[in-house]
């Protein structure tokens, strides 16, 4: 955005209390499994289909089964992940005497691995579980002092497995290996850790869901109080007021009126652990994070202000458009003068936070004619008195709750959110904003967050998830969900490569990253499920040699929140994705999510990527992102210096987007491919530097949608959803529609619109062939109330 001035719960694995007996018979009479080291795998028939299946105790993201049934064709097919099996599952018809010929290819970890050949005859049976090994570095006892039934391990377990979860009484280690249990499946919950042999596991007795497994004094090293380096500031009610102000002023004052702070290498986060502080008035400025380290916002409270205003930017100074990349988390704020002032544009989220008092979204110089602002998003939050959106071209609050909320330019939208106005859109001058409001948020999962216990130990809290919420999760009570010690993740600090990233995750360790940017030779693989990826102070993440530069497995339940991606000078096919394209297998109950997590195509250097963000995984949910393709920056920007085909493409089913900021893409800026998708606001700029139209033209007429939702896609709906333009480098060009969508029932759009910016270039259409054409100097939307 760069605007000329306008004149107008967790899943726990399930408990078993079976005696040891019990389980050995069940095993005994399900003809077809067979078990090995770390997987069982058999085959389940029912009527005229049998059911191949693989359960993995190692670190599996992934299995291959390879069959043929009475010699014919070999099928390799990738096995689909059932949750609520806890197992990969392929169907295959069959009718009875049918010989089925089978082996599986699955990995641990990095390395894969092939099993033996088995076969199974339909209704004539298959092989009989033999006993599970009885050596390796960790052996598991049913029975206190090392008695009953026993299995041994060499490899990590996300689940130990219905026969065995919270059965586990004692444990022997063998001499040179660390044991770590968990209080629940894929390693999270309490953990205990074990260097010798434990006759006894005292408050951890039957509790056992997960374990690792790993040789003494290997691996890299954690810590529960880490060493967040640098550029993270620590704070505590000791501190004097006059010195944590001066930190802040350092922070800040390099940056008012700077020309290189808007793409400059400065990254802050500055933590207040719980108690109160007062006098403070923090000016943040670029890449600043401002977050309280209570478990509750209320546990921090800061009496003055956390203020953004307009006047800073060096080139922009009249307007706030250009106040990206800074954020303010988990705390209370008592505002001086009884208001806070908040006139952010894009990725400038503000989310758990208590304010006792009033919010301004607009800058102080909203009065004069000029000074807008171009946001932005609040969520999980409280403001006691009144919100005033104020010159704020748009903006989405999520799951919160307010006093009163008042005025709007383009764009106002509301879920979830309790005090909330109706919908009133169109707007009409001097009488009713442009709101939309609805009663809830279909699903929704709050951002991770680091806080410090009673003890002094760093943990990251994981909500959990919540389906038709309103209001802030945490304002009846504790926010529902897990904690995570700090000694499971690996802390990041700028200078660390890829590869020890990788080993990290390899490891079993989530990912802490600290303020700073970090160069990636190699992706980033996330392979494990319920890993978590967090930032703080916008680390940002940059490619070379035009590798993607962080991928996500089809997994359930990664949680990739706080970061920025921002291409390299090679352009990479992707920045950041999500699942394996052509999974079908759902994580309704456990989705991944993608939080405040921001792409850069340009601007600091001359970047390229063809897509910024494809999420290929069912279920995810997108909350608030923000993917540009620079239009201004240090670095040169233009067509060709720094190209971007499309933000965010969709090929996942029931994907929900709360919050979607894309701008400035060279083709379709978002692509929706897969079914049952929502979306709960959007905001799209048009690229400004479109040389001609002729090199801008789609397969359905002049330019390219902002929102294009697959002619093949039968379900999908939409919220509050904007596009502008404004073809400065030629406004003869012409976008005939914003937004371009199946015409059939079951896609639906609400209260969508179309702006040219003073009439730098038109836009024919709103959605399809419907709507006015968005044209003139008084920069007046066309609005579609409802489409089809």
């Amino acid at each position: 955005m760069h605007h000329p001035r306008l004149h107008a719960p967790r899943v726990r694995a399930p408990r078993s209390r079976a005696p040891w007996c019990g389980w050995a018979l069940a095993v005994l009479s399900f003809a077809g499994a067979v078990q090995a080291a770390d997987y069982t795998q058999g085959v389940a028939v029912s009527g005229s289909t049998a059911t191949l299946w693989f359960k993995s105790s190692v670190n599996t993201s992934w299995v291959d089964v390879h069959y043929r049934v009475n010699n014919g064709a070999q099928q390799n097919v990738r096995m689909n992940y059932v949750a609520s099996a806890l197992r990969y599952e392929q169907r295959v018809p069959v009718s009875t005497g049918n010989v089925i010929s089978y082996s599986f290819t699955y990995n641990n970890g990095t390395p894969a691995y092939d099993t033996p050949t088995l076969t199974y005859t339909v209704n004539g049976g298959g092989p009989v579980s033999p006993p599970p090994p009885d050596t390796g570095p960790a052996c598991f006892y049913e029975n206190a002092s090392y008695g009953g039934g026993s299995y041994c391990a060499g490899a990590d377990s996300a689940f130990v497995g219905a026969a065995w979860n919270d059965k586990i009484s004692s444990v022997k280690v063998q001499s040179g290996y660390e044991i770590e249990l968990f209080e629940h499946a894929n390693y999270i919950g309490r953990v205990r850790k074990l260097t010798a042999d434990a006759g006894s596991l005292g408050d951890f007795d039957n509790l056992v869901s997960s374990f690792r497994v790993k040789k003494s004094g290997t691996g890299l090293p954690t810590s529960d109080t880490p060493d967040f380096g640098p550029n993270v500031q620590v704070f505590d009610p000791s501190t004097p007021s006059s010195t944590i102000q001066s930190r802040l002023d350092a922070a800040f004052n390099p940056q008012l009126l700077s020309p290189t702070a808007q793409f400059g290498t400065q990254r802050h986060a500055f933590l207040f652990k719980p108690g109160k502080y007062s006098g403070i008035w923090a000016n943040l400025g670029f890449y600043t994070s401002i977050i309280g380290l209570g478990q509750k916002p209320d546990d921090v409270t800061i009496q003055g202000n956390v203020n953004v205003d307009s006047g800073w930017n060096y080139g922009d100074a009249g307007n706030a458009t250009q106040n990206f990349w800074r954020s303010a988390e988990n705390f209370a704020l008592m505002p001086t003068g009884g208001t806070n002032r908040w006139a952010v544009s894009q990725a400038a989220p503000m989310r758990r936070v208590h304010i006792i008092g009033n919010l301004h979204l607009g800058p102080s110089n909203q009065d004069h004619g000029q000074g807008y602002a171009s946001g932005g998003y609040l969520a999980d939050s409280k403001v006691d008195g009144s919100i005033s959106s104020g010159s704020q071209q748009q903006w989405y609050t999520r799951d919160s709750n307010i006093g009163v909320w008042y005025d709007g330019v383009w764009n106002i939208v509301f879920s979830g959110v309790s005090g909330a106005p109706a919908t009133s859109f169109p707007a009409v001058w001097g009488s009713a904003p442009p709101y939309t409001s609805l009663p809830t948020t279909p699903v929704s999962r709050e951002k991770p967050f680091l806080y410090i216990d009673s003890t002094g130990k760093y943990r990251v809290f994981v909500p959990a998830l919540r389906t038709n919420a309103s209001g802030a999760s945490w304002v009846s009570g504790t926010t529902a969900g897990s904690s995570i010690p700090m000694s499971q993740f690996y802390v990041a600090k700028p200078g660390v490569t890829a590869a020890t990233l990788n080993a990290a995750l390899a490891q079993g360790l989530n990912l802490f990253f600290t303020p700073g940017t970090y160069r990636l030779s190699e992706t980033i693989k996330v392979t494990r499920p319920n890993t978590v990826v967090l930032g703080i102070g916008f680390p940002t993440l940059m490619p070379e040699n035009g590798v993607t530069a962080m991928t996500v497995a089809d997994v359930d339940g990664v949680k990739i929140a706080g970061l920025l991606f921002d291409a390299g000078t090679v352009n990479s096919p992707s920045l950041l994705t999500v699942g394996t394209q052509g999974s079908t297998t759902r994580h309704a109950t456990n989705p991944t999510t993608v939080q405040d997590v921001f792409f850069r195509i340009g601007g600091a250097v001359a970047g390229k990527a063809t897509t910024s963000l494809i999420v290929n995984s069912a279920d995810t949910i997108i909350d608030h992102i923000w993917a540009w393709r620079a239009d201004h920056g240090s670095a040169p920007t233009g067509w060709t210096v720094n190209p971007g085909d499309t933000g965010v493409i969709v090929n996942g089913s029931h994907v929900l987007a709360t919050g979607l900021f894309v701008e400035h893409y060279e083709k379709y800026e978002v692509i929706w491919n897969g079914e049952n998708g929502k979306t709960i606001f959007f905001q799209n700029e048009k690229p400004y530097d479109v040389p001609n139209q002729s090199v801008w033209m789609s397969s359905a007429g002049n330019g390219y949608a902002a929102y294009k939702v697959a002619d093949h896609v039968k379900t999908h709906e939409g919220w509050g959803m904007g596009s502008y333009c404004y073809f400065n480098v030629n406004p003869s060009v012409n976008l005939y529609h914003g937004f371009e969508v199946p015409n059939t029932p079951g896609v639906r759009l609400h209260n969508v619109f179309t702006v040219s910016l003073g009439g730098v270039g038109t836009i024919t259409r709103v959605v399809n062939n419907v709507g006015g054409t968005a044209q003139g100097v008084q920069t007046v939307p066309q609005n579609v109330i409802s489409y089809p």
